[in-house]
């Protein structure tokens, strides 16, 4: 079996499992890091992610993964929440974080850049809408985004 085909029935594992503890997933990836293999899922809920979430959906999941022994070779789980710089994958994404800043990467340039930051303007009929800072808004094809993260915003009290 390919990495995509076993890669999605994890994700759709994670996403069963997470859903029965009242949990979502943002993201399941399969990386190398040295010669470390890391099967990395992230998970998200409207009250946000504690690390007694993470565990429990760790703990759960390794057993799961261990019983049907789906992933090759050696790797290690890990079971984190997104961060501050979340990554934006599904459709609803685009919708739930309008108003929200994103840096956006492209796969082919567009006005010539690949990457853009701006407000979030939402999701309309397959484009995504970024208000630059500048003031202009660019709409892009949901398909030709390689890749989109919301922009941290701290506030550090009006100092």
């Amino acid at each position: 079996m390919t990495q995509a085909g076993w890669l999605g029935q994890v994700e759709q594992m994670a996403q069963e499992l997470a859903g029965s503890l009242g949990l979502g997933v943002v993201e399941v990836e399969f990386v190398r890091e040295g010669r470390r293999c890391i099967l990395r899922v992230f998970l998200e809920s409207e009250r946000g992610i504690t690390l007694d979430d993470c565990q429990k959906v760790s703990e759960r999941f390794s057993a799961r993964l261990d019983e049907i022994d789906i992933v090759p070779g050696n790797y290690y789980l890990e079971v984190s929440s997104p961060g501050l710089d979340r990554p934006l994958k599904k459709e609803a994404d685009f919708v739930k974080f309008a108003g929200r800043r994103v840096h956006v990467k492209l796969f082919a340039p567009q006005m010539g850049r690949r990457q853009l930051e701006g407000e979030l303007l939402g999701l309309v009929g397959g484009r995504v809408g970024v208000r630059l800072d500048n003031g202009s808004e660019e709409w892009l094809a949901l398909d030709g985004i390689a890749r989109a993260r919301l922009v941290p915003e701290i506030d550090f009290g009006g100092r």
